[in-house]
């Protein structure tokens, strides 16, 4: 589309941005700090703890009633600070994959992000685009708009007027001048009536709630029956209510819902280091349970740096173009020639050369070292071509009519005027722009035994064909077949080593891509994600099939590894087909025609350098880069991030089931209580309370892909943990219920009794965080100091223990006294019992489910 402007230069950018500011709107509202505190109670943990507070009141046991209620709060305010951070999180990673607009600043386009927008911008709008200020269009070809944030209605629309801030492109293309911005806009006007629901939970935490509640549940059920049964055993009522206390509070890990968002938390700042943006929450949990990728080919597995490299003549001449990317340095040559060619003899190159400039919405120039450059790769490619023939820069001719390129199509036109009248330029897939052709039966099955021949070299293959006159719609015939172009598309050099980790980590790897078969299969095999006996499938074939039984289409999708020349909505029906097969299911796009793909996928991940808004907007995850690559580096941090989370709540629940064994062995052979609430409470907030947020901060153990994906299903409590925790919980209770016994039995007072007791917890709990950091692994076959977040937490809580022996106040409110070293020694000794209970179940285990690793470790120790 010719312009009669170049748009605004920076300096008047600039100046309007301060005159009208930047173009937001109006910020949806949020929970203020105090209603998040508030919300903080919403637990069933919280409910069982402030009903011990109660209780304590009742029974006079005010210190106790005090230091529970300052846990409460304290939880209150971590998590409310927690949360208040997490939204500003959320707002930071919004900026960090912003709305993009396409204006013209200084005679050039640029992508710049939507708030910088002004009044009298002209703007370009491309399919897939989210409207960003209100426009005044001024040229349009085929565009539709989805109006449904706006009107409600999600039906597309042609509007030639005007476009609306919020609003989807459709369908073609169109440019204009910004009328409105921000506030100023419809959309802005009625911003403040839009209401947002609340975010659904993802599945991980919904587990977490539920789990929460069971426990709960449990509580009570415990503390019931040990009431009864001290009641029928003559016990004060006092005591009763003292000892039911501490049981509640020793059964919560109130640390818990904390060290999970510490451990989300990070694991979103890590996979965003690793060129992955979250945009939902689940897909922190879910990326590592996929077991099916489902990747585009163009810059996701390629370089999208397109090149082309021969031209084809329907006058069955041949020609070499040399030269790479969008460098205008390169020559083109007749195959098997050594001079370049001249293009005064060479009248069929030139008008393709010339249709394929035509029909072109890209924009590039030079200017000294700059480069200007931007558009789809294609038309790109076209351009520099014409600037290696030295005789295109950009097409002199008036343009009349664009047919934009659109995926559905498969092709795109121009209608521009020349020399003889108006032209109709055309490029597109071979199969697409053949019918368009008048073309004998032999001239099409050479054209075609070509496309084939180039294609299975792993060049992607266009056709180009012309005419004269203007048409009334995109419906074309009779057109010159003019040849073919045969471009190429570099293999990122990660994406080899990406899809072998993939297959490591047992994880499937598909291409689906719009190109020809031979292509994509090609490409695929260099890949290994096909060897050389398999077929690419293509979008006709997946056609045939669903006419069928939805079976016969499932054991199409499922058998093959390559689908081609596939169109947008197919590429949804394969994601559903996946799902029905069992699969967990991520899906890349970048496209309009991708967001219900991106939607029905499990994990849908959008390209962010080239991905349109709507697919951004439609996907879980948004890389970059868009490098396949990235994929796997999230798969390991999702799996870094379950694996974690799994280890915090191992370390909370197994010390909680060890207070509470402790209880009830000192209730069946009626001693004294153990443990008072106010000391549990420190055992669990302080000294527990530092090392388990440490454990969210463990690196990766080396092995995540060497795993087989999680189930989504799959409980947080699995055979594994319960061995886990049964085992540790019953040897850190009964030791801790021998040591407390024996200490009564050789005459040492309760009080002192406690005091011992207590520190042999703080011990245990500072072995088992160690034991923590690997299910599987032995601790010492993992490297000391590669999480020293943890090793100083351990140091800190052995060390504020200690330190509260010698605090005047503190020391009297807990109970506590000085311990000499000898007796700290024999503690630590008897806490390292722990340490080898849980070596060993690490070692029954793998030889359970591994009996062949176990010994290649024997045969080979230090590997």
């Amino acid at each position: 589309m010719a312009r009669a402007t170049q748009g605004l230069t920076t300096v008047q950018a600039q100046e309007r941005l301060q005159q009208y500011g930047k173009n937001c709107l109006p910020k949806p509202s949020r929970n203020n700090f105090l209603m998040l505190f508030m919300l903080q109670f919403r637990s069933a943990f919280i409910y069982v703890l402030l009903v011990a507070v109660i209780v304590c009141l009742l029974l006079g046991q005010l210190i106790n009633a005090f230091f529970i209620s300052a846990v409460l709060l304290i939880n209150a305010l971590i998590g409310t600070i927690q949360e208040y951070s997490a939204q500003q999180a959320a707002d930071s990673l919004a900026h960090m994959v912003p709305q993009l607009s396409r204006v013209l600043r200084d005679g050039h386009p640029i992508h710049l992000p939507s708030e910088e927008l002004v009044p009298g911008d002209w703007v370009m709008l491309n399919s897939g685009d989210r409207i960003g200020a209100d426009i005044a269009l001024k040229q349009s070809a085929q565009f539709q708009v989805d109006e449904s944030a706006l009107t409600g209605e999600s039906i597309s629309v042609s509007n030639k007027q005007q476009a609306f801030a919020g609003t989807l492109v459709t369908h073609g293309r169109a440019e204009g001048e910004v009328m409105a911005t921000g506030s100023k806009t419809q959309i802005g006007q009625i911003a403040k009536l839009v209401h947002q629901g609340e975010p659904t939970k993802p599945p991980l935490m919904q587990r977490i709630d539920q789990f929460t509640l069971r426990i709960a549940i449990a509580i009570l059920i415990i503390i019931a029956f040990i009431f009864g049964l001290t009641l029928l055993r003559g016990a004060a009522l006092s005591e009763v209510f003292l000892l039911g206390v501490a049981l509640a509070v020793s059964a919560i890990p109130e640390g818990l819902p904390a060290a999970i968002t510490v451990a989300l938390a990070i694991g979103m700042k890590r996979m965003a280091k690793a060129n992955v943006i979250v945009r939902k929450l689940v897909a922190v949990e879910a990326l590592g349970s996929c077991t099916f990728i489902a990747s585009d080919k163009t810059g996701t597995l390629t370089v999208n740096e397109m090149t082309i490299g021969q031209i084809w003549l329907a006058n069955d001449r041949l020609y070499d173009v040399t030269g790479e990317g969008l460098s205008p340095t390169g020559m083109v040559y007749r195959h098997g020639h050594d001079n370049p060619v001249d293009l005064q003899h060479e009248t069929a190159l030139k008008q393709l050369v010339t249709t394929g400039v035509l029909a072109n919405e890209a924009h590039l120039a030079f200017e000294e070292d700059k480069v200007h450059a931007d558009g789809d790769g294609v038309d790109l490619a076209f351009l520099t071509l014409g600037y290696k023939l030295k005789t295109l820069s950009e097409p002199k001719c008036k343009r009349l009519t664009l047919f934009p390129y659109e995926s559905e199509k498969g092709f795109g036109a121009s209608v521009d005027t020349t020399e003889m009248g108006p032209q109709l330029s055309v490029k597109g897939a071979v199969e697409k722009i053949l019918p368009m052709c008048s073309v004998s039966k032999e001239m099409r099955q050479t054209i075609l035994s070509q496309t084939h021949a180039m294609a299975k070299r792993g060049y992607r293959v266009l056709a180009l064909a012309h005419g004269l006159g203007t048409p009334l719609d995109d419906h074309f015939s009779g057109l010159t077949f003019l040849g073919l172009v045969a471009m190429s598309d570099p293999l990122r050099p990660d994406a080899i080593d990406a899809v072998a980790a993939c297959r490591q980590a047992k994880i499937k790897v598909a291409m689906i891509t719009g190109d020809h078969p031979a292509t994509a299969l090609a490409l695929s095999q260099q890949l290994k994600i096909a060897d050389e006996t398999d077929s690419a499938i293509t979008g006709q074939q997946l056609e045939q099939a669903r006419l069928g039984d939805i079976n016969t289409f499932d054991r199409l999708v499922a058998n093959h590894r390559v689908f081609a020349r596939v169109k947008p909505k197919q590429k949804m029906e394969i994601t559903e087909s996946l799902i029905r097969q069992g699969e967990f299911v991520a899906m890349t796009g970048d496209g309009v025609n991708d967001a219900p793909a991106l939607k029905h996928a499990h994990v849908g991940i959008a390209m962010g350098l080239r991905g349109t808004d709507v697919a951004r907007e439609s996907a879980s995850l948004v890389l970059t880069d868009d490098k396949f690559s990235s994929i796997v580096k999230g798969i390991i941090e999702g799996r870094i991030v379950y694996n974690n989370i799994r280890k915090v709540i191992y370390l909370l629940i197994s010390t909680g089931a060890a207070e509470i064994f402790l209880f009830i062995l000192s209730v069946l052979f009626a001693l004294p209580i153990p443990l008072f609430p106010l000391q549990i409470l420190w055992l669990n907030i302080v000294t527990n309370g530092v090392q388990d947020v440490a454990l969210a901060f463990e690196p990766a153990e080396g092995k995540e892909l060497s795993q087989a994906p999680r189930s989504p299903k799959e409980p947080i409590f699995d055979r594994l943990m319960l061995e886990r925790v049964c085992s540790s919980a019953l040897t850190m209770g009964l030791v801790a219920f021998a040591l407390f016994a024996s200490s009564l039995h050789m005459g040492i007072d309760e009080v002192e009794a406690r005091n011992l007791t207590l520190m042999l917890m703080v011990l245990f709990e500072n072995v088992h965080a160690l034991n923590s950091r690997s299910e599987h692994r032995s601790l010492l076959r993992m490297p000391l100091f590669s999480n020293p977040i943890l090793l100083i937490g351990i140091f800190v809580a052995q060390g504020i223990h200690i330190g509260a022996m010698y605090t005047p106040g503190l020391s009297d409110a807990l109970q506590l006294s000085p311990i000499s070293l000898n007796q700290w020694l024999v503690l630590l000794a008897t806490a390292s019992v722990l340490f080898i209970v849980d070596e060993a179940h690490k070692k029954y285990w793998h030889t359970k489910h591994h009996p062949k690793s176990v010994v290649a470790i024997a045969e080979h120790p230090r590997e």
